[in-house]
């Protein structure tokens, strides 16, 4: 039986993905990855093969790359979790309004301008080789941009609470999963996926709010200790869920 939370941190991966400040970098990395022009990358035709291959190892690598940061971090916060176990209460209290803050912020009734920044390491490797692909995927990881950053760390707050370093690493595996699976999927089909972001883009902003009203209900859930409640959300919605795995 697979734990229905796993369920809500592919939908906050995926969330993440849709961001305005993630999802427009999407064809530059893609061009990147194959090695050719995003004029080439947005042509007619088809994509040479070799530059198809390129892309679509290049992409998996990369998201390998993310996966294993975040699966990382999960097992540092579960440790931490475990190590403050009696400081939760308060810690939780504290997690809860940083991420009330954020949701406000995403809705645009605040203005955080951190937020606005994008933490990047660059990699010194050539992209389009696994290796370098997997080292590129580490680097966006380690230095996740901000809209990443919200989400992020909500899930990171459920995993510390899970006072078990396994769940709390497969909790963002899914994390890393939703977030970057669509990438994948974009690698195999870049030009229609370039085209239905063009005819779509005005539509981010919807995601960033929907990102916020999250963020905002993860806050109160925190705080009044309901945070079962997304679980059994998630099994009313999808029933099989409880009998995977």
């Amino acid at each position: 039986m697979i734990d229905p939370s796993f369920g809500g941190a592919l939908l906050a991966g995926l969330l993440s993905f849709l961001t305005p400040c993630i999802l427009p970098m999407v064809p530059f990395y893609l061009s990147y990855m194959a090695g050719i022009s995003m004029s080439e990358l947005r042509g007619s035709g088809q994509i040479a093969p070799g530059a198809q291959r390129r892309l679509i190892v290049s992409a998996v690598a990369f998201a390998l790359g993310v996966t294993t940061i975040f699966m990382l971090l999960g097992m540092g916060a579960t440790a931490l979790g475990q190590a403050f176990r009696a400081w939760m209460g308060p810690l939780s209290y504290v997690a809860a309004a940083v991420l009330f803050l954020f949701g406000l912020h995403f809705l645009g009734l605040i203005r955080i301008p951190f937020l606005y920044r994008e933490a990047r390491i660059e990699a010194r490797t050539d992209p389009t080789t696994v290796f370098g692909a997997y080292v590129t995927g580490l680097a966006f990881g380690f230095g996740w941009t901000p809209c990443v950053g919200p989400a992020l760390a909500a899930i990171l707050m459920v995993a510390s609470g899970m006072g078990d370093i396994t769940r709390g690493t497969a909790l963002l595996f899914f994390y890393g999963v939703g977030m970057t699976a669509p990438f994948v999927l974009a690698a195999f089909f870049a030009r229609p996926f370039l085209a239905l972001m063009n005819r779509h883009r005005a539509k981010l902003a919807y995601v960033e709010k929907a990102m916020g009203v999250m963020l905002i209900l993860f806050a109160v859930l925190m705080v009044t200790g309901q945070i079962s409640v997304i679980a059994e959300f998630l099994i009313r919605v999808m029933p099989s869920i409880t009998s995977l795995g």
